[in-house]
């Protein structure tokens, strides 16, 4: 039996995937503790892992990011991005810090998993790899790594290949890395160095420095890369299940088998306080389509959205992707990676409308990979909707090319590869 840590920021996005490894590898008859936010308890103890709360000053509820963070509501853009990696991410990191290497100090941890948001395992790194169990990072966000081969993370540009571009996105890393996000820098290096550890890289480029890297998606959704590290893997995305038999299905239900093209949207479980940035224009933007709509309102009140809903327009609070997806056409999004990821496993084309956290970044590489269309804005315009709706409805490349993302998601297994890098990680770790 191993002993295994795993860690995450307590944002569900994060945690659920991580809650799937641990309940893998306790099947597998291994020891796991999942340091996390509290609010996570029920599930990961659920899961027969042990879990391990964050310390206060580290712990929020993601459910209101806002109320716990005050004065990020009023950010935008690139600028509420910063805001999150300054106060959320770095904000959080020695708090992390404390509790994970009080879970190493027995010397019996055979290796630890961190999604790429915990800084809080940037701290092993103060020892050397012969010195420390190994710590690999799960990519639950699209790919941050620096690269000569890809703009800097953040703004959601697309690479390019002429000689020109490729000046551009290097002088863009300089003002991205030294000047947007050079005081966000320094803020990790200084928390860094107060647990002993020199950080000598850019703070989105620290997991290079463990001992692998899991993506969680196919490679097909990233953009090409030829200067990936060594034990960089993309493993796919880690899919929700769901009991048929726990699940009791809206009044509607039935209508989704009615033939009448199916559209789904959605803004994920956290930015979805303000449903009028796309739930409420994507129900005007097809009133009079002859489509069904699905609204899932991410656990906000149906009473949240307007009174005078259209007739196609079946709304819940929640619904079971695995359940819902095979019976979708379009999928509309404020862009959410892990919810992009269920799509794609499902072959449906999206239409993205993001413009925080990730999000751009997510809708520039559903764009480009050929999987749908980037609404360029968080707040799109029901016309806009609408016309975006016609078009994938309309362009059978935009399906052809999903379900062909659908396949390689297919022939990939995240959770048995990462539980058996885990496994292989404990073999050549060094004896206690």
């Amino acid at each position: 039996m191993a002993n295994f840590v795993l860690c995450s920021s307590p944002v569900y996005g994060h945690v659920a995937p991580m809650i799937t490894i641990g309940a893998e590898l306790v099947r597998r008859g291994h020891r796991v503790r999942l340091l996390t936010g509290s609010r996570f308890y029920d599930a990961i103890a659920g899961a027969g892992i042990e879990p391990v709360a964050l310390p206060e000053e580290s712990d929020y509820d993601d459910r209101d990011v806002d109320g716990a963070f005050p004065g990020r509501a009023k950010k935008k853009g690139i600028a509420k991005l910063k805001f999150d990696v300054d106060n959320i991410f770095a904000g959080g990191l020695t708090g992390q810090a404390h509790v994970l290497l009080e879970l190493l100090a027995d010397g019996d941890v055979d290796a630890v998993l961190a999604e790429t948001a915990f800084g809080g395992a940037f701290a092993m790194l103060r020892d050397p790899a012969a010195a420390r169990p190994p710590v690999i990072f799960c990519g639950v966000l699209p790919l941050i790594l620096s690269s000569d081969d890809v703009p800097p993370f953040g703004p959601g540009l697309l690479p390019s290949t002429t000689v020109l571009g490729r000046v551009r996105d290097r002088a863009l890393r300089f003002l991205v890395q030294k000047v947007v996000f050079g005081s966000s820098q320094k803020i990790f290096e200084r928390k860094l160095r107060d647990l002993g550890v020199d950080l000598p890289v850019f703070f989105m480029d620290g997991p290079k420095l463990g001992d692998g890297f899991l993506q969680l998606t196919a490679p097909s959704f990233e953009y090409p890369r030829t200067d990936l590290p060594e034990g960089f893997e993309f493993v796919g995305p880690i899919l929700p299940t769901a009991d048929s038999a726990e699940f009791t299905p809206p009044e509607w239900w039935h209508e989704l088998d009615s033939g009448k093209p199916v559209v789904h949207v959605t803004q994920g479980t956290i930015d979805n306080f303000d449903l009028n940035r796309v739930v409420v224009p994507t129900i005007r933007a097809l009133a009079d389509e002859d489509v069904l709509v699905v609204v899932a309102t991410g656990g906000r009140p149906i009473t949240d959205l307007p009174g005078d809903l259209p007739a196609n327009a079946l709304v819940t609070e929640f619904v079971p992707y695995s359940l819902l997806l095979p019976k979708v056409d379009v999928m509309v999004t404020n862009g959410g990676y892990g919810g992009a990821q269920f799509a794609l496993a499902h072959g449906v084309p999206l239409i993205v409308a993001g413009d925080s956290e990730d999000k751009p970044e997510v809708a520039q590489r559903v764009a480009w990979s050929g999987t749908g269309i980037n609404m360029k804005t968080g707040r799109p315009k029901p016309a806009a909707i609408r016309a975006a709706v016609q078009e994938i409805l309309g362009t059978p490349a935009y399906r052809e090319r999903a379900r062909e993302i659908q396949a390689e998601i297919a022939g990939l297994s995240a959770v048995q590869t990462i539980a058996d890098r885990m496994e292989a990680a404990r073999v050549i770790a060094p004896p206690s």
